[in-house]
């Protein structure tokens, strides 16, 4: 299975936001270059958010290009099988921690927004990933920094949508419990 087939796939299934899902399958549908950076109407990434839940952390990175507090994430890469090893690799690359895991169920959510460059849209499937308990995490090349923030923490340093995603996580953390 290709990586877009994948990620046509992972959406399809996905059953939170319809109608925000529609618009990824839209655009798939429409941009068969879409899974890539040089779509210039916009493409899907992946991004996972890195919690610890024996601390009632998560672990956020200073994007060095937006100068924003945001989970892992980045553009997928003809090398990526699936949606969701893109998100794994980004967030291993960009955490420095090697043992992450996936939490189970797919996406945790989506999040559209519009880039200021060539590109108009990422398209962003988002995951949660498990770091061991008591993971150090390092800063990498496309970070200012990187820091573990408690759950509570996050809506003063992080916008909107990683508030979401944390929310999000911890429901799907709680429902697993």
């Amino acid at each position: 299975m290709s990586p877009y087939d994948d990620a046509v796939l992972v959406l399809k299934e996905y059953e939170d936001q319809p109608e925000l899902r529609d618009v990824y399958l839209a655009h798939l549908a429409e941009h068969p270059d879409g899974m890539y950076k040089p779509c210039p109407a916009g493409h899907v990434t992946a991004s996972a958010l890195v919690i610890d839940p024996s601390r009632g952390q998560v672990l956020l990175t200073l994007h060095r290009k937006l100068n924003m507090w945001l989970q892992m994430g980045g553009h997928c890469e003809p090398g990526d099988a699936t949606v969701a090893a893109a998100a794994l690799r980004e967030a291993t690359e960009e955490s420095g921690i090697a043992d992450l895991t996936l939490l189970p169920g797919g996406p945790v959510r989506l999040d559209r927004h519009p880039i200021p460059n060539a590109c108009q849209w990422h398209l962003d499937v988002q995951y949660a990933a498990l770091a061991p308990a008591g993971a150090a995490a390092t800063v990498s090349d496309e970070s200012l920094d990187v820091r573990w923030f408690g759950y509570d923490e996050v809506a003063d340093v992080a916008d909107a949508s990683v508030v979401r995603l944390v929310e999000r996580t911890r429901a799907r953390l709680a429902a697993r419990a």
